[in-house]
């Protein structure tokens, strides 16, 4: 199922902060690794260590919390899938179903940003830098995300100006949404822009206003697309990709 293009590793530093280290780890952010540090929860080769300023070796440095050894990979791997419908966004499943892992398979031990449910298809992010995938999932950083939807039925404009304006959902209404109706599918296909990432959220947005999604594609998030990559294939990204994800994460590069 693979195909590479530009592969994109980066070899971690040789010295990195404490915090930092925690959050590539994929534990915490940095705010919240701060907080574990100050309340002498971590450990540095066997001693507590409270001082923010600490700095470790990932290669040799032995880093624990709660007297758990944490740890990162030797290097930063970045995967974009195009993911089919029927596979489960999780590394296993009780039920035996098809997951995103049997079509992405490398060295390193990565795992998804985020989630699409099962019959959600489209652009799906895989990584081990923990840092990147918690500011990226962070609803503060309002990473933008586009959708393809279509529609059992034509939609109605005043539907389409409640979901530009925000829908009211059980767990409280939607952002604002940008909407596009696609020409000449007689208002039954959309693009959605949004920056929200509630679970099947734009399925319960439609379902509110009483329409059925027939299917559901995500053709962007965080600049990412698809583009050239069949259904089930998956590739390495660009440096460059990886940059434009950093700066949409607001870290910078070192």
């Amino acid at each position: 199922m693979e195909q590479v293009e530009d592969k994109s590793k980066n070899v971690l530093p040789q010295v990195v902060r404490l915090n930092r280290f925690i959050a590539m780890a994929g534990i915490a952010s940095r705010r919240k690794a701060e907080e574990l540090i100050l309340n002498g929860e971590v450990t540095v080769n066997k001693k507590v260590v409270t001082d923010l300023s600490t700095k470790v070796s990932p290669s040799t440095d032995r880093v624990a919390i709660n007297d758990k050894v944490i740890s990162i990979e030797e290097s930063l791997v970045y995967v974009v899938l195009n993911k089919p419908k029927d596979f489960i966004t999780t590394a296993k499943d009780e039920k035996n179903r098809r997951t995103v892992y049997d079509l992405v398979q490398t060295r390193e031990r990565i795992f998804p940003v985020g989630r699409l449910d099962r019959n959600t298809t489209g652009v799906l992010l895989f990584t081990n830098d923990g840092e990147l995938a918690h500011r990226l999932m962070h609803p503060s950083h309002e990473i933008e995300k586009s959708y393809h939807v279509s529609l059992e039925t034509s939609v109605e404009q005043q539907d389409i100006e409640k979901i530009k304006k925000g829908v009211h959902l059980e767990d409280g209404k939607t952002s604002p949404t940008r909407v596009q109706l696609v020409p000449g599918t007689k208002s039954r296909d959309l693009v959605l822009i949004m920056h929200e990432g509630r679970n099947r959220q734009v399925r319960r947005m439609f379902e509110s206003l009483g329409y059925e999604v027939k299917r559901l594609d995500r053709i962007q998030y965080a600049g990412l697309t698809a583009e050239g990559l069949g259904r089930g294939r998956w590739r390495y990204l660009s440096n460059a990709e990886v940059r434009m994800l950093k700066k949409y994460a607001g870290l910078k590069e070192k």
